[in-house]
């Protein structure tokens, strides 16, 4: 695990799908006074111990449902955290976890996380606006939106099971926020999980997204 910013934490990169070696993921950290957060999902053991040594956990969220896995009962186990997922995707999680909490709409949480279900990469796509105390917005988009490999920012729009509309609803969106930071989970060929970003460079990068998207929507 790496710091990355003063309260944030970048978990080592994993391969969730072994015949996509290309796709890497993380989780993010984020340490708090009231109680730590994890933001996606890492099954690393020496990752879960490293978020014993920085405080604990007091709560994961998750993105969507390509986050479910055993590693949900491991934190459990370890750390009593309650999980939190979108209302539309609890019977994929129950599968593994039954969530603590679920939330459909948008919500604030301990006073400065913003919840925003963004639908249209699976149902319960959600994004999630952190205001840090250390003067930087974070923006942990899970697969919504992120910069691939190329360093192009795309949206996370897989045949057959995303849903385009939706898709290109939410990340207009996205695109009325200001974030510093934006933070996908999925990260193509391990680069570019963290982008820094001004208010111009983050409408560009959406931009950019809905183009790529539209491209392939039918007129």
């Amino acid at each position: 695990m790496k710091q990355i910013y003063p309260d944030l934490w970048q978990t080592a990169p994993e391969q969730p799908i072994p015949s996509v070696p290309t796709l890497i993921t993380h989780a993010f950290l984020l340490t708090r006074e009231d109680g730590n957060v994890l933001f996606y999902s890492s099954g690393l053991p020496a990752e879960h111990r490293r978020i014993g040594e920085l405080g604990g956990l007091r709560r994961q969220y998750l993105s969507h449902q390509d986050e479910v896995g055993p590693a949900l009962r491991a934190i459990k186990a370890e750390f009593r955290s309650e999980l939190f997922s979108h209302a539309a995707e609890k019977d994929e999680v129950s599968e593994i976890l039954i969530p603590d909490r679920t939330f459909d709409s948008p919500e604030t949480h301990l006073g400065n996380i913003d919840v925003m279900p963004t639908p249209g990469h699976t149902p319960g796509s959600t994004c999630f606006l952190v205001r840090s105390p250390h003067e930087r917005t974070y923006l942990f988009t899970g697969d919504t939106i992120f910069m691939n490999g190329d360093g192009r920012w795309r949206a996370g729009y897989i045949e057959g099971m995303s849903d385009r509309k939706k898709l290109k609803k939410s990340l207009e969106r996205l695109s009325e926020l200001a974030p510093d930071v934006v933070i996908s989970s999925a990260a193509p060929e391990g680069k570019h999980p963290v982008n820094e970003v001004t208010p111009e460079s983050w409408r560009a990068s959406v931009t950019e997204a809905l183009a790529g998207l539209e491209e392939r929507m039918p007129a």
